[in-house]
């Protein structure tokens, strides 16, 4: 908060007007005294960068909090892992009983990446349009005009996760569709442009319905995401036919693939023959001429 406004709000609650901006200077310089770190600058609000108040946790926090933070070291957010151990003022690192298997691409922490994912948040709380620069796997650029759009982290990797209005689809001809979903990995972001006049046309991401079947030991499946729901008779006892609304079909196909012989795809064809040609391209593998 500026100091001005600060000068304000105390105003409002009965303080008296007389050397209130002195206060404020010497109340900051004493909590500084106190280990905080606070800076301020003229014209701009002061800005708490390290709180040093006393938080005093039981030994199942503690716990919870070496936990959270393990996870976040592994999924290789290392910066805000070291925020929780000093929160918890931790003399040395209390290793949790959780054992994880991330293998992030990349430190999350890293000065420039963590500068593109705050770019990414404000570009995201606004709601316009932005323009950004994309190196793809194989090195080659290209800039694309965002519309809705929002961080995802999946299988332990960061990603932006955006509608991209020009982006061709090959099976859908309405639009918006879900083949128009992109999956930007962050530390592949070399830019990331101002917010344009531009409201996002779309509130929400376009979806697909797909409907697949589970049988053998998954026979007895139970949605646990929201968007799934069974369709087929409870009276069947064989399979399960699962309705799904999907916003990005590859990590679909992941899923049916870690399901393996026990998933077959119903609907749409297009999908079914997706999964099917990458089935067959890995059966290939491994026939021996």
């Amino acid at each position: 908060m500026k100091k001005d406004k600060l000068t304000i709000a105390l105003g409002d609650r009965g303080f008296g007007d007389g050397d209130l901006s002195q206060k404020i200077t010497r109340t900051i310089s004493k909590l500084r005294d106190c280990g905080f770190e606070i800076t301020s600058a003229p014209n701009r609000p002061y800005e708490l960068v390290t709180s040093a108040f006393p938080v005093i946790l039981s030994e199942e926090q503690q716990k919870a909090l070496a936990m959270a933070a393990e996870l976040l070291a592994n999924l290789g957010f290392s910066a805000e892992a070291g925020h929780i151990y000093q929160i918890g003022k931790f003399h040395q690192q209390q290793k949790s009983s959780l054992t994880t298997d991330f293998h992030p691409p990349i430190d999350y922490g890293d000065e420039n990446i963590n500068q593109i994912i705050k770019q990414l948040q404000e570009r995201c709380k606004q709601k316009r349009r932005f323009l950004i620069d994309y190196r793809n796997r194989n090195g080659q650029e290209n800039r694309w005009d965002l519309d809705k759009s929002e961080l995802r982290l999946h299988n332990g990797v960061l990603y932006l996760f955006a509608l991209v209005p020009v982006f061709r689809s090959f099976n859908i001809q309405t639009i918006p569709n879900v083949e128009q979903n992109l999956l930007l990995r962050i530390d592949r972001i070399t830019k990331v442009g101002v917010a344009s006049q531009t409201l996002w046309t779309y509130s929400k991401f376009p979806t697909l319905d797909i409907t697949y079947r589970l049988a053998g030991t998954l026979a007895n499946y139970q949605p646990r995401r929201p968007h799934e729901e069974i369709i087929s008779s409870e009276e069947i006892t064989d399979y399960v036919d699962i309705l799904t609304k999907e916003d990005y079909i590859f990590w679909f196909r992941q899923r049916m693939l870690q399901y393996g012989e026990n998933a077959i795809v119903l609907q749409p064809d297009w999908v079914a023959a997706y999964i099917q040609d990458t089935l067959k391209k890995a059966y290939g593998n491994y026939c021996v001429e």
